[in-house]
């Protein structure tokens, strides 16, 4: 039962001793593996096929399809026989034989073994052992010789038995000795029988305990009554087909094995780990051990929250539609078998609900309904007359208020958390340090005074946020820093300016009310679903009774909400999860959810108490939300349920990785830099030794940080440009005193003037000319 996962048995036993003994034994150890049972059917040992045919009508009406059957060939044969008759061989149904009918099986005529194909049987693992074949021989020769035209019966394992315990009573009798063996005289009375004259041994405990203390290996195998009962290691797992039975694999102290060659001491039930089994009706297919003709799903008939669930009643039938049958459509498509149903909608002919839910509820408790699917809380309460799959939906009890247009001087702060303005303000002062270093040998626009070089490290920084910095980055490496920097400020800029907009449209749209003791304090009315569990939870809460209105839809809920307090309508509204998303689908721009202030369980299926549908139902449920179909069911009734109102701020988690690149590539660059600078000046390093030489290094090392680097492409053009720009003003200069003094000036003139200076600018780096021959000439 274990390995297959049957969670449903029903014993067939005989109405005596032999019956009873077992099924005591047999039924706790069932239950102790999670099996119920739910009915045991028990034949006189002289049953008419009559009535055994009335027994076997009566577990046909029944869903469980596995039956253990326990008694002897003679009345198990024509139990079968009359299954076969009544179609309980086929497909679908679970057979399985005791030891006391699967030892006796060669017993059996081969008309009786077609009435048992698929059946599945325990016996009693026998050994092969010299022991076993020196008897066997002994027996069938001393039976031939006292028995010579009769055939020589086989032993069976209870002949062995018996054998093996006349050996151990025996063995019992030699240790506890026959000398002192007494017997007292029972007290005997009138009309009394022969069997009252017996004595009673006086060794009797004596021997009792010896019989208990004998072990020995015997014709079965390893032979002890310790504790008072007789241990079998194995058993063997027969599959009958044919004529004969096949084993299919081995029940051991440690599980199920194919060959008890590989028993291990890791207990396994795994139906893998035996040979193929051949069913009632000729199947390979694992029979589930219950069926239903057809299942009868009882559905809800209300006329408010359609989107839930909703009867729709047309000429020819009633058609159910809504979230949770869809749900529970997908659920079904999950299950590795079909199951037959059908919707009935609890509701009167009229089409008016025919009861609250709990009264539909009840009518699974008294199986005129197999199941339900609908909007049905679970609640402690309930599952005492009925069983719940899990739930299928998001649990809790949400508040519904309306939402107001909130203003504030300093929302431009929110876009950001509080974390990530502080680093983002200390990385814009530490780019703007890392470029001054870089640039400040180098770049005229980072020297001058202390004030000045201080606000253009601020300046510059900050100026990359609206990209407005003017000055020009001369090194290559203040370079790569400046891009890196740019991209991370472009990013930020971005992402503030997109949670702002949200902000100034949404986000400023706040609830009216945050929880629920403002509206105790305030004495506002609020509403809940009528007929729904949420009254209850809202007067444990202490809720003044008279405040609490009931509404029947989500139109009236909204009307409600219009009203407000004073006009007798409501501030809040209190419902399950699933109803406030159908709400806010409808009334998404008006109202907002407030999380969730009390937890339920949600909604479930309801099943029959002790329904094997429900485990696997619960497993297929798992499987839809895992495989993304929850999702599609929801937005396809429920659309965007819930508005979102807040706008979370922009926290540090989102950037920290920009913000590492950024951090990464300035300490690249100032290692580089320092590098370079202190090879450049190695000897000023060399040369400190004392303490007072290495205070006195720093302090040359940092006067030459302070000094232009004349070596630098920066400075070299510029001094070349002004030099060719003092040398051209100074030759034209010339040239325009003795024209106009001669001449008066014209356009050429002008033109030529013009062309001479750019000229000249233009050749700065060409060598200079004498201009002293050309000042004498001219």
């Amino acid at each position: 039962m274990q390995a297959f996962g049957w969670k449903e048995a029903v014993p067939i036993y005989v109405d005596n001793e032999y019956g009873y003994v077992i099924t005591k034994y047999l039924t706790n150890a069932l239950q102790e593996v999670g099996t119920r049972i739910p009915y045991q059917s028990l034949l006189s040992p002289v049953a008419t096929d009559e009535q055994i045919g009335i027994e076997l009508h009566k577990l046909m009406t029944m869903e469980t399809r596995v039956f253990i059957v326990h008694m002897l060939p003679y009345l198990g044969s024509r139990l079968f026989s009359k299954a076969k008759e009544f179609g309980m061989m086929r497909q679908g149904y679970v057979w399985i034989i005791t030891n006391g009918m699967t030892s006796l099986l060669n017993k059996m005529h081969s008309l009786n073994f077609e009435a048992m194909q698929g059946v599945l049987g325990v016996k009693t693992y026998v050994p092969e052992t010299e022991t076993l074949s020196d008897f066997n021989i002994r027996w069938k020769t001393k039976f031939q010789k006292e028995n010579p035209t009769t055939h020589t019966p086989e032993f069976n394992i209870f002949g062995l038995w018996a054998y093996d315990a006349t050996t151990a009573l025996a063995m019992a009798f030699e240790k506890v000795g026959t000398i002192n063996f007494r017997f007292q005289n029972g007290s005997v009375l009138g009309n009394s029988t022969d069997l009252e004259n017996f004595g009673i041994s006086q060794v009797g405990p004596e021997l009792r305990q010896a019989l208990f203390n004998t072990s020995f290996h015997g014709l079965t195998g390893n032979y002890s009554l310790t504790p008072g009962k007789l241990q079998s290691s194995s058993f063997e797992i027969i599959n009958i087909i044919g004529n004969d039975g096949r084993i299919i694999g081995y029940w051991t102290p440690s599980g199920l094995v194919q060959d008890l060659k590989f028993a291990n001491y890791i207990y396994d039930t795994s139906m893998e780990n035996l040979k193929p089994i051949i069913w009632p009706g000729v199947s390979t297919e694992f029979p589930k051990g219950w069926e239903v003709p057809i299942l009868r799903i009882g559905v809800p008939s209300t006329k408010s929250f359609n989107e839930l669930v909703m009867v729709r009643n047309t000429s020819a039938n009633n058609i159910s539609t809504g979230y949770c049958i869809d749900v529970f459509r997908a659920v079904i498509q999950e299950l590795p078998y079909s199951i037959p149903y059908e919707f009935v909608p609890f509701e009167t002919s009229n089409e008016e609900a025919a009861g609250s839910y709990d009264d539909l509820i009840h009518q699974v408790y008294m199986k005129n309904l197999d199941a339900i699917v609908g909007d049905i809380t679970i609640t402690a309460s309930r599952t005492l007359y009925v069983d719940f799959t899990l739930p299928y939906t998001e649990p809790g009890i949400a508040m519904i208020v309306p939402i107001k247009h909130r203003t504030t001087a300093w929302l431009f702060l929110k876009p950001l958390t509080s974390e990530l303005w502080v680093t983002t303000g200390c990385f814009f002062i530490f780019i703007g340090f890392v470029v001054w270093i870089l640039e400040h040998r180098v770049n005229e626009d980072f020297r001058g005074p202390p004030l000045h070089q201080i606000g253009m490290i601020f300046w510059f920084s900050f100026s990359t946020m609206v990209f407005a910095n003017r000055e020009k980055v001369t090194n290559n490496l203040a370079r790569f820093v400046v891009i890196i920097w740019v991209f991370v400020v472009f990013i930020l800029t971005s992402s503030y300016t997109a949670s702002f907009t949200t902000m100034l449209t949404a986000g400023q749209l706040q609830p009216t009310i945050t929880n629920i003791n403002e509206l105790i304090m305030k004495g506002e009315n609020v509403g809940y679903q009528e007929g729904s569990s949420v009254l209850g939870i809202l007067k444990k809460l202490n809720f003044d009774e008279s405040k609490l209105k009931a509404y029947t839809s989500a139109q009236e809920c909204d009307e409600a909400f219009s009203k407000g307090t004073t006009n007798g309508g409501i501030a809040a509204a209190f419902d399950e999860i699933p109803y406030m998303k159908v709400f806010l689908s409808k009334y998404c721009s008006k109202y907002t959810m407030v999380q969730p202030m009390h937890m339920t369980n949600g909604f479930g299926f309801v099943f029959q108490k002790g329904s094997p549908l429900v485990s696997d139902i619960s497993r297929a449920i798992l499987k839809v939300f895992e495989g993304g179909e929850m999702d599609k069911i929801e937005k396809a009734w429920f659309g965007r349920a819930t508005c979102s109102t807040t706008s979370n701020s922009l926290s540090l988690d989102s950037f920290w990785g920009l913000f590492i690149i950024a951090g990464l590539a300035s300490v690249s660059a100032l290692i580089i830099f320092l590098s370079r600078f202190l090879y450049e000046h190695r000897h000023i390093v060399g040369c400190s030794s004392s303490e007072n030489s290495i205070w006195n290094g720093i302090a040359l090392l940092a006067r030459k940080f302070d000094q232009k680097d004349p070596s630098t492409h920066t400075f070299r053009k510029n001094k070349l440009r002004e030099r060719s720009n003092f040398v051209g003003v100074d030759t034209v200069g010339t040239v325009e005193a003795s024209t106009l003094t001669s001449f008066p000036q014209t356009p050429s003139s002008f033109s030529d003037h013009t062309e001479r200076n750019s000229i000249s600018l233009e050749e700065h780096e060409r060598p200079a000319p004498n201009y002293s021959n050309f000042n004498s000439n001219a």
